[in-house]
């Protein structure tokens, strides 16, 4: 049985949660980039609905984040354990995102490799910071890169699907400009949120006025 201090700081709902959240990211990554329609030989219509479901996938992954957040809010049990895996399992599902897109040729590598360099650059900031007592305090530049980033990502999931299609070239055109707007609008608050961890990490690089 666990010990109290264990389900007091670790297994409390909204850590749960986070962990579930994490555990189900290799499966969307399987549902995204396996061939498992080809197992389904005499129902075709697998295949077709194949990014749909990974889309699906991903975004009751990308919803359980307000879930935990909420429970942890509601029943003041806010954790340090929580506060290093909440961002932790948001990083991995857009990187694993990413990288399937890459994979599936629907994406370029180098957006991918701008957006988990980002990634690798603050939380290697963030750790200084930490390292020399420095607080960094979360800016909406932040949510709005990760809301514009789970937007983009799920666009260019369906954006070549058969059902898009045959709504018209019109429309289908039209959804992949929307696609590509919202990846741009991604990369550059990535960017943008990058510059701001910069500007208030200065002080350990000895920048503060």
């Amino acid at each position: 049985m666990a010990s109290p201090a264990l389900r007091e700081n670790i297994l409390t709902p909204a850590n749960i949660v986070t962990l579930v959240r994490i555990v189900l990211i290799p499966l969307f990554v399987a549902v995204l980039v396996s061939p498992w329609p080809a197992l389904t030989e005499n129902l075709p219509l697998w295949g077709s609905l194949q990014p749909w479901i990974a889309a699906a996938v991903f975004v009751f992954i990308s919803a359980t984040d307000a879930v935990d957040g909420y429970l942890a809010r509601s029943r003041n049990e806010v954790t340090d354990f929580g506060k290093f895996l909440d961002p932790l399992a948001d990083k991995i599902l857009v990187c694993a995102a990413l990288l399937g897109l890459v994979e599936l040729q629907l994406l370029p590598s180098w957006i991918a490799l701008i957006i988990l360099a980002r990634e690798f650059i603050v939380s290697g900031l963030r750790m200084l910071c930490a390292s020399q007592g420095i607080v960094v305090a979360a800016s909406w530049y932040g949510k709005v890169k990760t809301v514009s980033q789970i937007i983009a990502i799920i666009a260019f999931i369906i954006k070549d699907t058969v059902q898009l299609q045959a709504l018209g070239d019109t429309f289908a055109t039209a959804f992949n400009i929307f696609a590509w707007l919202a990846m741009l609008i991604a990369v550059i608050m990535t960017i943008v949120s990058m510059i701001d961890y910069f500007s208030k990490c200065r002080g350990v690089f000895g920048l503060e006025d």
